[in-house]
């Protein structure tokens, strides 16, 4: 017959096991409903004063009530902005992004979680989130946003200088750009010491103005002023001949480049709290 201590012992051993097989079925039972999404972004480039997009995409649901979008920025507490139950609840915006964003709400259904960004500051620069939360679960992924001054150069035959020339002249950018001419007969040739450029500050005293002049030019031949900094790239193209003058013109962003992230079901804690310091942008 068994004693008191073995009856004791063998109860504890026997709720131990039944607490185990407990706490083992609702694991396994929480990890067979895990689920996760694909969230895309697209780094990208804001011109000051003007509206940008922060692009974002995820798996598109057929119910709109269950998708819920959060955009976060590293070193803002408060939410960039939120979509829920099929409509924003800006609640807990911080002031900085107060009437300046918006989703486009009769695409979201269909997977778009991009956010139209009103007249881009300096400060908006940084590093975004974008957390999305469906019925098929949850996902997100990061977003480089730079944000600068650039246009397209015009170039224009300058009639008043002494001898001939052209002048390219390009209304806003920031950071300073670099500016270098070229020509399709003289290609690789250097023309800096034939040029002359300046950079004048705007009435906002961030961004400027891009002036540069290319001296002792020549009829029929191809000329680009190439203007760039960290941010974009413009070409302003100008052929001159006897009887008429060509141009064309084009604005290349830089360094866009897509981010992919998957998170599972439960990695949802962290949304609520402040994130880490912004760290610098190159």
């Amino acid at each position: 017959m068994a004693s008191l201590g073995q009856i004791i012992f063998w109860s504890i051993i026997s709720i131990i096991i039944i607490l185990a097989g407990a706490i083992a079925l609702i694991i396994g039972f929480g990890i067979s409903g895990r689920h996760s999404i694909t969230v895309t972004t697209l780094t990208s480039a804001g011109n000051i004063g003007e509206d940008g997009i922060l692009s974002c995409t995820f798996e598109p649901d057929i119910k709109l009530s269950d998708i819920v979008i959060q955009w976060l920025k590293e070193g803002v507490i408060g939410l960039v902005h939120e979509f829920k139950e099929g409509k924003d609840d800006l609640s807990d915006q911080d002031e900085m992004f107060r009437g300046r964003t918006a989703v486009f709400a009769d695409q979201v259904i269909g997977g778009n979680a991009s956010l139209r960004l009103k007249n881009v500051q300096l400060s908006d620069a940084g590093t975004y989130k974008c957390y999305i939360i469906t019925s098929k679960g949850k996902g997100n992924a990061n977003l480089e946003y730079k944000t600068g001054a650039f246009s397209i150069p015009e170039v224009n035959v300058d009639y008043n200088a002494s001898s001939e020339s052209l002048r390219c002249e390009a209304p806003r950018w920031f950071p300073q750009p670099t500016v270098v001419w070229a020509s399709q007969v003289d290609q690789g040739a250097n023309f800096s010491e034939v040029s002359n450029t300046s950079f004048e500050l705007n009435s906002e005293n961030v961004t400027m103005k891009v002036v540069s002049v290319l001296y002792n030019v020549t009829i029929n031949n191809t000329y680009s002023c190439m203007i760039e900094n960290n941010i974009a790239k413009a070409t302003g193209d100008i052929k001159v001949t006897d009887s008429e003058i060509k141009r064309r013109s084009h604005l290349q962003l830089l360094n866009s480049k897509a981010s992919l992230g998957v998170s599972s079901f439960f990695a949802i804690s962290w949304v609520l709290l402040p994130l880490s310091p912004y760290l610098m942008l190159k």
